[in-house]
């Protein structure tokens, strides 16, 4: 695991235990948060509610009450801090995941990607290469967050790293692909946003009526796949219908 005293564990309120790996966004401190959190959904802990992983840290939510009458505890964070440190033993750094890689088409520019010419002049490309730049990277998926089901995904090209918008837009539509500093990630519902819009895809990223509602998830392993307008209509319309 990390060097540094890493991972430090903290309690959260009564019913949870953030385990923490670094303070920096790095590939190799989100390995060993998906790593350890492969481990516990591997080698479940008794009374574990969710495990939640985040850029740099997991939280894990537990019940006190189950925690403490399966492993017979006085105080159930004790042992649930216990339980978790033995399986940190048996992460390293690198340790992969068991995320699926998953492509996702996109139609940039246009309509779809209402900044994509904007953001080429401002880094001095043509349009052409800065989709060659965005969609050649295989992107990791650090965590889901700001909207149920929305990726923020590392491994942009440096290339690309584009401030946020000045002025958010009062409403992105769902699908929309974005840059906003060193990242980008894909907007799962129609919401306000910030982040420069440079193409969209025809995929539902969350999915409310579905077991699984996130289309993605951490950990997983993402490129996008530039497709034309007719493609797009094509895939939209198979999933409306």
């Amino acid at each position: 695991m990390s060097k540094h005293s890493y991972p430090k564990l903290s309690p959260l309120g009564d019913s949870a235990l953030t385990i923490e790996f670094g303070t920096s966004i790095n590939p190799r401190v989100n390995g060993e948060v998906h790593a350890l959190a492969h481990a516990l959904a591997a080698q479940p802990i008794a009374g574990v509610l969710d495990i939640v992983p985040a850029f740099a840290s997991l939280t894990v939510f537990y019940d006190p009450a189950r925690v403490q009458a399966a492993h017979c505890a006085s105080l159930p964070i004790d042992a649930l801090e216990l339980e978790v440190r033995k399986r940190c033993s048996l992460v390293t750094h690198s340790a992969q995941s068991s995320g699926r890689e998953m492509d996702l088409p996109v139609c940039y520019g246009g309509e779809f990607g209402p900044d994509l010419e904007e953001l080429a002049r401002f880094h001095g490309l043509t349009k052409r290469r800065l989709i060659e730049l965005h969609s050649e990277p295989a992107y990791s998926v650090y965590m889901l967050g700001f909207a149920p089901g929305f990726p923020y995904l590392g491994g942009l090209h440096r290339q690309l790293h584009t401030p946020r918008r000045s002025s958010p837009r009062a409403q992105v539509p769902a699908g929309s692909v974005g840059i906003g500093g060193a990242q980008t990630g894909v907007y799962p519902l129609a919401t306000p946003g910030g982040w420069n819009i440079i193409g969209r895809t025809p995929l539902a990223l969350f999915r409310p009526d579905d077991d699984v509602p996130s289309l993605l998830r951490p950990g997983d392993r993402l490129r996008f796949r530039p497709v034309g307008a007719e493609e797009f209509n094509a895939l939209m319309t198979g999933r409306l219908s």
